[in-house]
């Protein structure tokens, strides 16, 4: 058998069931090798970033390794922003790149660049397989890498040779890596537990290692226990249902002043599978230097950056909270003096998000108001439609003014890669197959990525696009309006009607210009049965929520 078939067999037996690429010469043995396996179903994208966006959310949305390809340099190189966001967001990911023949190195060939070492900065793992005879076990290796730990990214290198290199079969099929989740130490946790006791206004931000360790349930028995405010890390809008009385808002961009505020004066804040990131943090300000910091997380230095801990705890999210829920029932508990205060303090802070989070039913003039087509939004989709999103100045209107009740409804880039939506709600309808997805995007990041409506229509997928429309380079006119009034340069836009290019590819697609033309537009959207696109006109003078 050549490489490129054992290739395919080790997916086979990683149980892939999709793969995204742009095909290429370089590794056609592993395209080849694929006609033998139609258990697992090849997805052949416009570009490479799409291919990896879909990979990389296909991956958030199953809970399995996310498969991507691509050939030699310039393939990579368009794969790469998909990779540095499944980085970012510590999504487990393998890329397959074909690479040039080993005789052929070092000659400045067709397309080379030393792969491996290009993208080690941007990769968990980084390898190159120079020896047909040791594909499974570096390619299960590969697996094993990307979905332990802190999940993330990693490259497989295999030079066209060796893929089109014959072997025999190996004696025993190379298996597929098993680990067990980390524990907490006990007496760790039982810190923790008195910690949360003494502390005067704790507060507790929860990030992706909530939903990725099926962990909501155990952590809000853990913020009933303790009566503690609950609030999500930048696009983890999910990881609680936030209309729970426990949640108290989310962070990011935009957020509610006075939640900011209210972390600002905590004793102790627990964070729970999150990173303190610039953007959760913003910039760095959140914290009071006398605030004391408690960090859970698979990997013991996601939280040491930002702010010092006084405690780290190296675990799965869901056996943290267990083991704490565990420690509490023999250990000491709040005074009834104490549960009221933090009672009210949960109730005042939870009110204050749905005061803040609440959108009102209003029209545009001349346009569509933004804020009253989230009231529609949020009262025409399912409960457990799953959101995806692109970046952009559109998404400030979403995050505030939509409620995510469903651990896994929302899958965004925290890195604000821009034309993310519309490949990513490809890549989740594929591991989803029964949910409504729906895809939201401003016009300048949609434009990047348009062309994967070509794939939705080939293999017929059929998700829901919300195009915001301004004209705009939205995110960066608003900067530029703040520093540089009046001066607006590079950001205007020209664009093309993407309900009419939604329809020439056999899609379904509308143009409106009033919020009564916008329920009714996704209403038809979500019942057409087929790829479906609402582009939507806004005020470009409009440029931020609540604005």
């Amino acid at each position: 058998m050549t490489g490129g078939q054992v290739v395919t067999q080790v997916l086979a037996s990683e149980g892939v069931k999709h793969v995204f690429c742009v095909p290429g010469e370089s590794y056609l043995e592993v395209l080849d090798g694929l006609y033998e396996h139609p258990e697992i179903e090849l997805i052949s994208t416009r570009h490479e970033s799409g291919a990896a966006f879909m990979a990389e959310a296909y991956a958030k949305a199953s809970g399995q390794v996310g498969v991507c390809m691509a050939t030699r340099a310039v393939g990579l190189s368009n794969l790469s922003i998909g990779l540095h966001t499944a980085r970012q967001d510590s999504t487990p990911l393998v890329a397959i790149v074909g690479h040039v023949p080993q005789d052929h190195q070092e000659k400045e060939a067709f397309q080379e660049v030393p792969l491996s070492e290009w993208f080690r900065p941007v990769c968990k793992w980084t390898v190159e397989i120079r020896d047909v005879k040791r594909i499974p076990e570096l390619l299960h290796r590969a697996f094993y890498v990307a979905s332990t730990g802190r999940k993330g990214p990693v490259l497989v290198v295999m030079p066209q040779d060796v893929l089109e290199a014959v072997t025999e079969p190996p004696v025993r099929d190379a298996l597929p890596y098993h680990a067990s989740l980390p524990q907490p130490d006990l007496s760790m946790v039982r810190n923790v537990h008195q910690e949360l006791i003494r502390a005067a206004r704790p507060v507790v931000i929860v990030g992706g290692g909530v939903t990725a360790s099926a962990a909501t349930n155990p952590l809000l028995a853990v913020a009933k226990r303790y009566e503690l405010p609950l609030v999500s890390a930048f696009r983890r809008y999910d990881a609680v249902p936030n209309e729970d009385v426990y949640f108290a808002g989310w962070l990011g961009f935009g957020p509610n002043r006075g939640l900011v505020e209210e972390i600002g004066q905590a004793d102790l804040v627990l964070t729970i599978g999150t990173r303190l990131s610039q953007v959760t943090t913003q910039d760095y300000t959140l914290l009071s230097p006398e605030t004391k910091v408690i960090v859970v997380d698979v990997d013991p230095l996601a939280g040491v950056t930002a702010h010092p801990p006084a405690y780290v705890i190296s675990s799965d999210a869901a056996a943290f909270c267990e083991a704490l829920l565990a420690v509490s029932e023999d250990s000491g508990d709040l005074s009834t003096s104490n549960r009221t205060m933090r009672r009210d303090r949960i109730d005042r802070l939870h009110r204050a998000y749905l005061q803040f989070s609440e959108p009102r039913h209003i029209e545009g003039d001349g346009a569509v108001n933004l804020e009253g087509m989230m009231y529609d939004f949020a009262r025409t989709v399912p409960e457990d439609t799953i959101i995806t999103s692109d970046a952009g100045n559109f998404f400030g209107w979403l995050a505030r003014y939509y409620r995510f009740n469903k651990p896994g409804t929302y899958v965004g880039p925290t890195s604000g890669a821009m034309g993310y939506g519309l490949p990513a709600a490809l890549g989740v309808k594929l591991a989803k197959p029964s949910a409504t997805v729906v895809a939201f995007a401003g016009d300048g990041g949609f434009m990047m990525t348009m062309s994967e409506m070509a794939t939705a229509a080939l293999y017929e997928i059929p998700v829901v696009a919300v195009v915001v429309n301004n004209s705009l380079y939205g995110t960066i006119r608003a900067h530029q309006e703040r520093k540089h009034q009046g001066r607006p340069v590079g950001t205007s836009l020209f664009n093309p009607s993407f309900a009419e290019v939604a329809r020439s590819f056999g899609g379904f697609g509308i143009r409106v210009t009033t919020n009564e033309e916008f329920k009714a537009g996704l209403a038809q959207a979500l019942s057409a049965g087929r790829f479906a696109l609402v582009e939507v006109l806004s005020d470009p003078k409009i440029l931020s929520a609540g604005s």
